[in-house]
């Protein structure tokens, strides 16, 4: 019995480990989305300016 429970402790900490990793993907992923458009905008602004 008690080696069920180390095991069941240690899936359950692997499995909440993997929970805050995959949430701090999705958020380093949308911060990436969000610099990449920026960097777009600034290099249109920059681009039409020279232009101009």
């Amino acid at each position: 019995m008690t080696a069920l429970a180390v095991i069941l402790l240690v899936v359950g900490i692997i499995l909440l480990l993997l929970g805050i990793f995959v949430g701090a993907a999705k958020f380093l992923l949308w911060v990436g989305i969000v610099i990449i458009v920026v960097a777009i905008i600034a290099w249109l602004l920059r681009y039409m300016r020279r232009g101009a």
